[in-house]
């Protein structure tokens, strides 16, 4: 990701169903961070093998902390097919974590937890507007464009998602003066 903001209001060059993928962490007993480590260690080894080849069908992700003990990453995936293959690989780092995780579960006491959601967006269902900001989120894994491609409002860009993006194609009007 460019760390460089782009000035113009961009949003998402993202085109049909979106493939979200939330993963996370949570530190219950921080007294015990050799049950807690090898699952924090597992996480970057898997982020580090899928970025390294981008066949796999994760476009992006981001690594947020919600406090010192919990930890997401939001993926961004090119489809729930891709999504799911990866995490069935037997070849792959996936696999053979969730079975460690397992096996450390049922001795841990809780010291560690663990959690995902899959949300598969329809097209039309999403939008997006980035204002002074690096291309981020939907538009790291999907590319930005100038807003005025896909509409001034939310509610413009709403209508747009899921058609196809052609360079000089007009936005939808604006049915309002208020851009949001």
């Amino acid at each position: 990701m460019s760390a460089k903001p782009i000035r113009e209001r961009t949003t998402a060059d993202a085109e049909g169903e979106v493939v979200v993928f939330l993963v996370g962490m949570r530190v219950n007993r921080l007294s015990a961070p050799h049950r807690w480590l090898p699952v924090f260690g597992a996480m970057s080894r898997m982020l580090r093998e899928l970025g390294k080849d981008k066949d796999n069908g994760m476009l992006g992700f981001m690594k947020l902390s919600g406090s010192p003990r919990t930890y997401v990453v939001v993926q961004y995936w090119e489809s729930r097919d891709k999504l799911y293959a990866y995490a069935a690989n037997q070849d792959r780092q996936h696999r053979p974590a969730w079975a460690a995780f397992n096996r450390l579960a049922r001795t841990s006491g809780a010291a560690v937890g663990v959690w995902h959601e899959t949300y598969a967006v329809p097209a039309g269902s999403y939008e997006s507007l980035y204002s002074g900001m690096p291309p981020f989120g939907l538009a790291g894994a999907h590319g930005a464009i100038p807003v005025a491609r896909r509409g001034e409002t939310a509610a413009q860009r709403l209508a747009y998602a899921g058609r196809p993006a052609r360079e000089g194609h007009e936005a939808p009007a604006q049915e309002s003066s208020t851009a949001v």
